[in-house]
């Protein structure tokens, strides 16, 4: 199913329609304010197999990032966060960038494995956190691409559904996305180190 949503003034109904897919196990493609993604809910393990299938991805050795909808949702998957750490994401929040954390006792418990760190995106769409406030917690989340990476297809919406329309539940478009992924900040060590140039300012992290 191709739901076309528009980002400035998301429609009620479809963003529903989209959360009850989530709650049912669903596997669904949403912008974000970098690249599309490949989501589902992080509670349903039976949706978390399916993405990392879709995906090709080995759950216990991929990192996953989690959307969130606001600072709130972190203290739940993370350790205690020294102070200049909290005031740089609640700078930087939300936008495009991926913040790499310890992870608390609750993230092995999700991914069956000894998962140490966890990645944190808040983006700036209002589809993608209304998608999260509507469902009541994060959404487990890996970019959309292909192994021919050609741009076209991980921008546009349509082509998009087409290559994984039988694969996913839904997939929602709010037009063309970016082809820059987000910039990855790695705070485990309390100090922000960049290990990933994507989009967004890095000079905030110098």
């Amino acid at each position: 199913m191709l739901l076309n949503i528009n980002k400035e003034n998301p429609n009620p109904r479809l963003i529903k329609l989209a959360v009850d897919c989530l709650q049912q196990g669903g596997v669904i493609v949403y912008p974000t304010d970098t690249v599309y993604a490949v989501g589902c809910d992080i509670y349903n393990k039976k949706a978390m197999e399916r993405l990392c299938k879709i995906k090709n991805l080995n759950i216990k050795k991929h990192n996953l990032s989690f959307i969130c909808y606001d600072l709130s949702h972190i203290s739940n998957f993370t350790k205690h966060l020294d102070t200049n750490t909290y005031k740089l994401m609640k700078k930087a929040l939300p936008g495009p960038y991926t913040f790499i954390l310890n992870a608390n006792t609750s993230i092995p418990k999700i991914f069956k494995n000894k998962k140490k760190e966890i990645g944190i995106r808040i983006p700036n769409n209002n589809i993608a956190r209304k998608l999260v406030k509507e469902l009541g917690n994060p959404i487990a989340t890996t970019s959309v691409k292909n192994p021919d990476m050609l741009i076209e297809y991980i921008t546009d919406p349509d082509l998009i559904h087409e290559y994984l329309g039988k694969k996913v539940d839904i997939v929602i478009s709010d037009g063309y996305g970016d082809s820059i992924p987000s910039t990855i900040v790695n705070c485990t060590n309390n100090i922000a180190v960049v290990t990933r140039k994507g989009k967004g300012d890095t000079n905030l992290f110098l």
